[in-house]
């Protein structure tokens, strides 16, 4: 799903960096799997290949890790979300992309 996701943030004019890690104000090192660029907003994107649904947990971590290392909003792909993980995601403004709406 990785080369999907890749290929998708491409064709929207971003560029892409791999495997990224930074460490944060907090001193830890955080690792996530794309850092997407255009113009000056950089993003962190996590990629959840799962067969399993995404929980708020997940998107908790995710936030708080773009918010340490202090970029965009997260960007989080995966097949499926909770409603407890979209309400969440509305509230603090981490965007959902399911891997529906990258194929279609």
């Amino acid at each position: 799903m990785l080369i999907l996701v890749i290929d998708f943030f491409k064709r929207t004019g971003y560029k892409i960096k791999y495997n990224v890690k930074y460490e944060g104000f907090s001193g830890l090192l955080h690792t996530f799997d794309l850092l997407i660029q255009k113009g000056k907003t950089e993003r962190p994107v996590f990629v959840k290949d799962w067969d399993k649904t995404v929980g708020i947990d997940i998107i908790i971590k995710a936030d708080k890790v773009s918010e340490d290392i202090g970029l965009g909003n997260p960007i989080i792909v995966s097949k499926r979300f909770s409603d407890h993980a979209k309400a969440y995601s509305n509230r603090r403004g981490v965007t959902l992309i399911t891997k529906r709406h990258i194929i279609s």
